[in-house]
């Protein structure tokens, strides 16, 4: 079994997305994250750019890695500079990186229009720039910027820069496809051509502005690439770079190739969930492999036969790379759905019980709700109709006031709204009336009703609300139109997701805020009482 190097450019390319940033403990902490898995290259930044990453690549020598190479990033030298006299060349050595990955003009417009250089000035930038970095020490990977538009446009001295870098000590020539415009037929062909052409090792480099950067690495595997440069979750520049996640799944799985360590693709969920956190980027639910509805099922159909048979409507067992099927609740449901979704109360032969829940479902969901990001608030329907349902505590009333003080002006001089909520609730024999001050009415209602519940559910405060998203049901209402929040909620163990739909904002919000808090105070009564 052949092994197909992993090379992660989060850091550096991936940092480059619209909204991305990274902190220096973010880096470091991904490194780890990365070595842990068996990521064989990881791409720190270009040491010369800015303080944060030359501070990286100082602090990334005490981070004890088991398996990655650290690499430092940057360009080859500048037109009639020697070597020893530029600056970028001269930070990529001071970095102490063990591999530095060098970039340079493949494209034959880009070095007369941008470089200003002539062909023959750039064949010795880039040797002599890969000749002093290999002379030192280290091992170099030459990146070939525009490889592909500059093979199409000029084939021969595309292959002459690859060949000046071969000839002075590159370990691996990365062909790229910077613009993210080539097709996988046009990679494939173009790489056995290189690769017939060439004696060292080539990898892949591809942007995803076509939506093919995947697909284009694959091709490029499949024609004698060894080494895929990649971001996680494929975040980068304008459209993104290849998602190595992935690609470790298709390599790994489905190919046969060894990739990352051992055990390792079981960890690609985690992985990539973990990049979004430290990103402050949502979720992509439909991301392949890892997103959560990668294996989600809804239609009556499919989940009748998931039921009999996973590999029916999957095309892997989600354990594979740690992700989980997830049976989606909605008006298409059929008695599978339910069955699937109802399993713990033991109500499948019920065939009455049955279609009174899938009733609800649809009758509800008629009215606006929508239950497959909610699945806490379909947990307590099912227990509601099962009589199982006991509220914890009653609502008697709540006040939420809102008020523009011309005295109280954020930095910018514009008036600050200041929001406050009162709550009034029964718990047993006992009344609480309490008010909290917000950063908007849900914030404030939150804080009122955990003032109110604290002292009879302590365990609240391990709940924190982590979304908030509101979406309008029926627009053609205009500003009498039902909306729909859903609230993600999560505790030191789970994470959940509740609904609630109104003409009013802020009663649809306090629904959906009540079903968080009841599901987690029944969710605490469970865990007692199996522990017990």
């Amino acid at each position: 079994m052949s092994r197909i190097q992993l090379y992660d450019t989060t850091r550096r390319d991936g940092s480059q997305g619209e909204g991305v940033t990274f902190s220096l403990q973010d880096k470091l902490l991904l490194t780890r994250r990365l070595d842990e898995l068996g990521i064989d290259y990881i791409e720190g930044g270009y040491p010369l750019s800015n303080p944060k990453d030359f501070e990286y690549f100082q602090a990334v020598r005490d981070v004890p890695l088991k398996h990655a190479k650290v690499c430092a990033f940057g360009m080859t030298r500048r037109k009639n500079t020697p070597p020893e006299k530029d600056t970028c060349l001269k930070a990529l050595l001071d970095s102490h990186a063990p591999v530095i990955t060098l970039v340079g003009k493949t494209w034959d417009l880009h070095v007369q229009e941008v470089l200003g250089a002539s062909l023959d000035e750039n064949l010795k930038m880039i040797g002599d720039s890969v000749a002093y970095c290999k002379a030192a020490g280290r091992e170099v990977l030459y990146d070939a910027e525009h490889f592909f538009d500059g093979f199409k446009r000029n084939s021969e001295y595309a292959l002459q820069t690859l060949h000046a870098a071969q000839e002075a000590g590159a370990a691996t020539l990365i062909l790229c496809d910077t613009n993210g415009g080539t097709l996988p037929d046009d990679v494939a062909r173009i790489v056995e051509q290189v690769r017939r052409a060439l004696r060292v090792p080539l990898g892949i480099h591809c942007h995803n502005d076509c939506e093919v950067a995947v697909a284009n690495s694959l091709a490029a595997v499949a024609r004698g690439v060894t080494q895929v440069q990649g971001t996680i979750n494929g975040i980068g520049e304008r459209c993104g770079n290849t998602d190595l996640l992935p690609v470790a799944a298709n390599l790994g799985l489905k190919l046969g190739y060894e990739v990352l360590l051992p055990g390792s693709l079981a960890r690609l969920t985690e992985l990539s969930r973990y990049v979004y956190e430290l990103a402050n980027m949502n979720f992509r639910n439909g991301q392949a492999y890892v997103g959560a509805s990668a294996f989600a099922h809804k239609g009556g159909m499919h989940t009748h036969a998931i039921a009999k048979n996973p590999i029916t409507y999957e095309h892997i067992d989600p354990a594979q790379v740690g992700n989980e099927r997830r049976i989606l609740v909605s008006e298409l449901s059929g008695r599978a759905t339910i069955l699937a979704k109802t399993a713990k109360y033991a109500i499948q032969h019920d065939n009455t019980v049955m279609a009174k829940v899938l009733g609800q479902v649809q009758d509800q969901e008629h009215e606006g709700y929508e239950f497959e990001a909610a699945e806490a608030s379909f947990d307590l329907l099912v227990k509601k109709v099962l009589g199982l349902y006991q509220p914890k505590f009653e609502r008697l009333s709540y006040r939420v006031n809102i008020e523009a003080d011309a005295l109280n002006r954020d930095p910018k001089g514009h008036a600050s709204p200041v929001t406050e909520a009162t709550v009034k609730v029964r718990i047993g024999d006992r009344l609480m009336h309490t008010a909290s001050d917000g950063d908007g009415p849900v914030n404030a209602l939150d804080g009122a009703l955990r003032k109110a519940l604290s002292p009879c559910f302590p365990r609240l405060q391990e709940m924190q609300l982590v979304d908030y998203k509101v979406r309008v049901v029926n627009s053609r209402a205009g500003t009498a139109a039902k909306v729909r929040v859903v609230i993600e909620s999560r505790d030191g163990s789970d994470v959940w997701g509740t609904v609630g739909v109104s003409e009013n904002i802020i009663e649809a919000s306090w629904l959906a805020l009540i079903d968080s808090i009841e599901y987690k105070l029944f969710k605490d009564e469970e865990a007692k009482a199996t522990i017990v």
